[in-house]
């Protein structure tokens, strides 16, 4: 199991990393339970904050209510293959398909503007918020708006809210000893699409952001893998490192990943190597890591690599009994233990 962090007074920007320690930060303030009010943010019946999964789910007759929140920061606002508007979508819809509800019923929308925002900018955003909602079968119902002093923001940020209703919820915390781990896509496009932006690098194909969408890409793995499927996270923040750690501890299982297995795009690959970052800490937007049971691994496999956003699917580890929390990498040559990013390596990627 991983070693609890402790959270000093001031929060940096290493505590919105998406590891260990924005979980720390979560754990011991917002999801605190000794604060007088026990039992705080809690579902009975149902997954809240206290679980710290993708979303709240709330029982409702025989089915349940899914809800998520996120907000959107991202530096650059416009980026290889998206903008902060489909981002702000696809991380919210996503969410939501982690939990098993892959039929969004609608989003809300609240956008914080900086004085001085161009009217021009904004409604190429709203046009690429409306298309990444046509392509998630959603719309935004309602929302807020806010502007700033200029200086008080750096241009715009945006909070997504979706909701949505499942008769299956599934947690990040179901996995057991010979289950398998199934992943997507390649790994690390999204992150690291936006450092070879800022960084400016001369590369011959361009690295493009992996945001998308993939409700309809999970909706045909549950599909193909009822029950058999009993894990779900996105990789985002952190990358993969961060989400098979939180998904071994939970479930108090090892993961053993195979390196070699792992899909990653020999652009982000290169990008990784120039920057001196391992492509498994960073961010993704538009994948899943999906845990299955051994007998369904094939036909989950099958039925995302017959989907667009899913071809590059692959199979890149199993669970095991030991090391429970523990992440362990067969290279090919020997093992070693993937750790999470300690430090924030890219702020503001999502």
């Amino acid at each position: 199991m991983r070693n609890p962090r402790f959270v000093d007074d001031r929060i940096t920007l290493v505590h919105g990393a998406g590891g260990s320690a924005m979980r720390a930060l979560i754990e011991q303030v917002f999801a605190f339970q000794a604060t007088g009010a026990p039992g705080f943010g809690a579902v009975p019946g149902g997954i809240g904050l206290p679980e710290m999964d993708d979303g709240a789910a709330i029982p409702i007759g025989d089915r349940w209510l899914v809800i998520t929140t996120d907000a959107h920061v991202v530096q650059p606002i416009v980026f290889p293959g998206g903008d902060i508007g489909r981002l702000a979508v696809s991380g919210t819809v996503n969410d939501l398909a982690m939990m098993g509800a892959t039929e969004p019923l609608a989003l809300t929308c609240a956008a914080i503007l900086e004085d001085g925002f161009p009217r021009a900018d904004l409604e190429r955003i709203w046009a690429s918020i409306r298309i990444a909602c046509d392509e998630a079968g959603t719309t935004i119902v309602t929302g807020d708006t806010k502007v700033m002093r200029h200086g008080e923001l750096d241009r715009i940020a945006i909070t997504t809210t979706g909701v949505a209703l499942t008769s299956r919820v599934v947690p990040d915390r179901g996995l057991s000893p010979g289950d398998i781990v199934i992943v997507t896509g390649t790994m690390g496009d999204h992150g690291l699409a936006i450092l070879a932006t800022r960084a400016e690098l001369a590369l011959d194909t361009a690295l493009v952001s992996d945001v998308a969408p993939i409700n309809g890409l999970v909706r045909g793995a549950l599909a193909a893998g009822g029950s058999g499927i009993v894990a779900m996270k996105d990789p985002t923040r952190g990358g993969l490192a961060s989400a098979l750690h939180d998904m071994a501890d939970k479930s108090s299982v090892g993961i053993v990943l195979h390196e070699r297995a792992v899909p990653i795009r020999d652009e982000a690959r290169a990008v990784s190597e120039l920057l001196g970052i391992d492509p498994l800490v960073v961010a993704n937007e538009g994948k899943a890591v999906i845990g299955v049971r051994r007998e369904v691994a094939d036909a989950v496999l099958a039925a995302l690599r017959a989907h667009p956003l899913g071809r590059a699917a692959a199979i890149v580890g199993e669970c095991i009994a030991e090391r429970p929390g523990h992440v362990i990498v067969e290279t090919g040559f020997g093992r070693r233990l993937l750790v999470e990013a300690e430090g924030e390596l890219q702020p503001r990627i999502c």
